[in-house]
C-alpha cells in the first residue's frame, strides 16, 4: 500500500518531525479513503493564530478559558487531555468526553483518522482505540477490537440487563410510511418492518389506532414490526419493538421502554455516537446514511461502504447491525458483502412501480 506523505503539509504545530512519520505509518495502514474535506492541524502549542480546522492541543490540565473562547470564535477546536481523560470541544462548542488509554502514538494517529474523513469526535474515538505498533500487525490495522476503545463520560447509569434480544440477522428491513403499507409489505413474506409515521398533524387517537393496527398485523404474520420515535404508543400496543434516534436519547425514558419487554433498535452515525448508543444495551444499532439518500434529512455525510464494512467488524459478533440510507436494488449486493445482517430501505419499496416484484427482487439480492 502506498504510503501517504504528510512531511510537506501542516499537520503539526509546531512541526514534529517524529509525529509527522508516526502519523504517515499509521495512515499507511488504514486504507484508501478520499481526502478529508478540511486540512485539519493539530497544535500542541498555541499557534501564533488559531485558524478553523486547528485542534488545539492541552495535555496535562484545562485549558484558559479565555483562551478557549477566543480560540473557538477563531473556528478551532479544543482538546484537553489529562490523565486518562480526554475533552474535545469543537468551534461550535459541542462537547465530547471520554476516558480511556492514551496511546504514546495516540496523537499521530488522531492526524491519521482525520486525514481518512472523519471529523474530530469520530476521529478522537480511533486515536484512543489506537495500541502502540498496530501499524505493525498487518496491511489493515484498522481499531476493531471493543475492548481497546474509551467509554463515553457523562452518560446516565446503563441498564442493569440488555435490552430484549432480535434476530441476528434481521434481512430485508422496509421502513414504511403507514399501518396499511406495513400489512402490504408483510403479507408479500417480508417479516421485519418499521412504521414510520411522518404525519404531525395526526390526533392521539389516530396515532395511537394506527400504531395498534401495525402492531396487529406483525402479530398475525409472526413479523418483528418496530415503531419510530413513539415508544409510548408504542408499549401501549404491546409492539414488538421501538426505534429511537440519538436525539430521542436524552428525553426517552428507557426504563419504561425496558419495561415494556420491547426491543430497542438505536441511530447511530459515526464512532462516537455508536458508543454512545451501545452504553443503553439496545437490540440493535442502525448504521447510516451509506448513501446520499433524500427520505430523511441527515447532518452527517454520507458514511460509505468502507466504513460499513469496519463497523461489521467491530461490532457484528456484538449486536445486530443495520444498514440504512439510500440503498437500492443496484447498491444491495455490496451492501450484502459487508457482512452487515440486515437493510433498511424506503423509497426501493414504497416508490416501487411493483412494490411485490421489488421486494423479491430485493430479497434475494440480498439472500434472504
Amino acid at each position: 500500500m502506498r504510503t501517504l506523505a504528510f512531511a510537506d503539509r501542516d499537520l503539526f504545530w509546531p512541526p514534529a518531525d517524529e509525529l509527522i512519520e508516526a502519523a504517515e505509518r499509521i495512515r499507511a495502514r488504514l486504507g484508501d479513503w478520499p481526502r478529508a474535506r478540511v486540512d485539519w492541524r493539530v497544535c500542541l502549542a498555541t499557534p501564533d493564530a488559531a485558524r478553523a480546522g486547528d485542534l488545539i492541543v492541552v495535555i496535562g490540565g484545562a485549558a484558559d478559558e479565555g483562551d478557549a473562547r477566543a480560540w473557538r470564535a477563531a473556528g478551532a477546536g479544543l482538546i484537553e487531555a489529562h490523565g486518562g481523560r480526554v475533552a474535545l470541544t469543537t468551534a461550535a462548542g459541542a462537547r465530547y468526553v471520554f476516558e480511556g488509554t492514551l496511546a504514546e502514538d495516540w496523537l499521530a494517529a488522531l492526524a491519521a483518522f482525520l486525514d481518512c474523513g472523519f471529523e474530530p469526535h469520530d476521529a478522537l474515538v480511533l486515536a484512543l482505540a489506537w495500541r502502540d505498533g498496530d501499524e505493525t500487525r498487518g496491511e489493515d490495522a484498522w481499531p476493531v477490537d471493543l475492548t481497546h476503545f474509551p467509554r463515553v463520560a457523562g452518560l446516565p447509569p446503563a441498564p442493569a440487563q440488555p435490552f430484549p434480544a432480535c434476530e441476528r440477522r434481521l434481512g430485508l428491513y422496509p421502513v414504511l410510511p403507514s399501518a396499511q403499507w406495513v400489512e402490504r409489505v408483510l403479507a408479500l413474506g417480508v417479516r421485519t418492518v418499521q412504521l414510520r409515521l411522518k404525519d404531525k398533524d395526526s390526533t392521539p387517537e389516530q396515532l395511537a389506532m394506527e400504531i395498534g393496527q401495525a402492531v396487529a398485523a406483525g402479530r398475525h404474520y409472526g413479523a418483528c414490526v418496530f415503531i419510530n420515535d413513539h415508544w409510548r404508543e408504542a408499549a401501549q400496543a404491546g409492539a414488538y419493538g421501538v426505534h429511537l434516534g440519538q436525539e430521542d436519547l436524552e428525553a426517552a425514558d428507557m426504563s419504561a421502554i425496558m419495561q415494556s419487554g420491547m426491543r430497542l433498535g438505536l441511530s447511530t452515525h459515526g464512532y462516537y455516537e455508536m458508543l454512545r448508543a451501545l452504553h443503553f444495551r439496545p437490540s440493535y444499532l442502525a448504521f447510516g446514511a451509506v448513501f446520499p439518500t433524500g427520505t430523511k434529512t441527515v447532518s452527517t455525510a454520507p458514511q460509505g461502504l468502507a466504513r460499513l464494512e469496519r463497523y461489521v467488524r467491530l461490532l457484528g459478533e456484538h449486536v445486530p447491525l443495520v444498514a440504512i440510507g439510500g440503498i437500492d436494488l443496484a447498491r444491495l449486493p455490496a451492501v450484502a458483502a459487508t457482512g452487515v445482517g440486515s437493510a433498511a430501505l424506503v423509497s426501493a419499496v414504497t416508490a416501487a412501480p411493483d412494490p411485490a416484484h421489488a421486494i423479491a427482487q430485493l430479497q434475494r439480492a440480498f439472500g434472504a
